[in-house]
């Protein structure tokens, strides 16, 4: 039966978006970012000029029904909280509407969360009390659009035990980073390696692999049954990935979810933004004609926690001194003064004074750029204040022997602890 059969009936997928439960595993370290995660979880991170990384997976589940939700935070989470506290907490418990943020509090054992899989056994009881019959997992880490009833749809249709959302992906970049599967026929899966450094591909194409995306849905007694029996086993690293999908496999009935594009049918859009280059890149999609991750779409919009903010203002026409930005995205309470902005990003609060240039940059919000400076190819952490005159991305070596971090492609990266503004911050 085609996956399309499953989903054909709007009532029976209205159902299960009921009598699911999402938890969104927010805890993440994100220790390929570097600095960027030095004072936040990599969910918390900011992308697309006004939004966070953790807003995608949340407003997937509202824009799918899905409206029992609880967030898994461990790794300085105090900016993650925060925002959910302000953007995420406006539902209506009686109407069993809900974003819980459930943090490591070492429930069971005295342990902090060791796993994807431990993290959601050690809130199983918390589990319970909302009686869903699916569980669905999600990573809190990824930048997408994703309808999750269609994939319910499909788990139940196919009465499976767990159902792993997959992407084709180049080999190269699964290779250490992503889980690779191997299936039949029928969709089932049939080998699962965790992070491999020699990723399986595809058969008849030897470049790309089926990648897991970190999405799973179980159902919940199957879920309890697993992770009890991986919290009693030695030598595990509690994780859904290395340990629970390879151990049950060959026993039960597992089945890949191909994540594709529901009007086209191709390969929808899926972005791992965990290195610094590849978050880059994915804001810089942004501002062509028309990106593939489309965030003027009214009918799947990315919500997220709003400042109060005035318009965003250009300022000064005079020849040398022109307020401008071409190509660009600017949020609101930005400020650009005299100064020219070619396909970058600006972030809200962002002031950039006279004769300073700023292109293919991401800064984020609350920076200042002082008058005569050149930012090129670089992403500008928030609150750093750029002294006058300085010139970011223009000379690498130069970047590093200032203290800035510069990626194998070339983008500079620079903090305010880069220039010795020890605000540590945690917003």
């Amino acid at each position: 039966m085609e996956l399309d059969d499953y989903t054909s009936d709007a009532r029976f997928v209205s159902r299960l978006t009921r009598e699911t439960l999402a938890l969104i595993l927010a805890g993440g370290q994100g220790s390929r970012l570097y600095e960027l995660t030095q004072w936040r979880a990599k969910p918390s991170v900011y992308f697309g000029g006004k939004l966070r990384i953790i807003d995608f997976p949340l407003s997937n589940c509202l824009n799918s029904g899905l409206r029992r939700i609880g967030v898994l935070t461990q790794y300085k989470a105090h900016s993650l909280i925060r925002h959910l506290v302000h953007g995420w907490t406006g539902f209506r418990p009686s109407s069993r509407e809900f974003v819980e943020i459930l943090p490591a509090s070492q429930r069971i054992g005295g342990e902090w969360y060791r796993g994807t899989a431990d993290a959601v056994y050690q809130n199983l009881d918390i589990i319970r009390t909302h009686e869903p019959k699916y569980v669905l997992i999600l990573a809190g880490d990824h930048v997408y659009k994703m309808d999750y009833g269609p994939l319910l749809a499909a788990h139940a249709g196919r009465e499976a035990d767990m159902s792993v959302c997959c992407i084709e992906v180049p080999i190269e970049e699964a290779a250490g980073a992503l889980g690779v599967m191997t299936v039949d026929d029928t969709g089932r899966v049939i080998a699962f390696d965790e992070k491999p450094e020699n990723p399986t591909p595809i058969p008849g194409q030897s470049e790309l692999c089926l990648a897991s995306m970190g999405n799973y849905v179980f159902n919940t007694d199957f879920l309890y049954e697993q992770t009890i029996k991986d919290a009693d086993m030695p030598n595990t690293t509690h994780d859904f990935g290395r340990d629970i999908i390879p151990s049950i496999i060959d026993k039960y009935h597992i089945y890949a979810y191909p994540f594709r594009d529901p009007e086209t049918s191709e390969q929808a859009y899926w972005r791992d933004v965990g290195t610094l280059d590849a978050f880059w890149e994915a804001n810089m999609e942004l501002i062509s004609v028309t990106p593939q991750l489309n965030l003027y779409d009214n009918r799947w919009p990315i919500l997220s926690s709003q400042e109060q903010l005035p318009p965003a203002k250009f300022v000064f026409d005079e020849p040398g001194r022109r307020g401008e930005a071409i190509q660009s995205m600017v949020s609101a309470g930005c400020v650009v003064s005299g100064s020219s902005v070619h396909r970058s990003l600006l972030f809200s609060g962002v002031k950039v004074n006279s004769f300073s240039t700023v292109s293919d940059s991401v800064i984020m919000p609350e920076v200042e750029i002082s008058r005569h400076c050149h930012i090129r190819s670089a992403i500008v952490d928030r609150g750093t204040l750029v002294p006058e005159g300085m010139e970011i991305g223009v000379d690498h070596d130069a970047d590093r022997e200032r203290g800035f971090r510069v990626t194998d492609k070339g983008i500079t990266l620079v903090t305010p602890e880069m220039l010795d503004q020890s605000i540590h911050f945690t917003r």
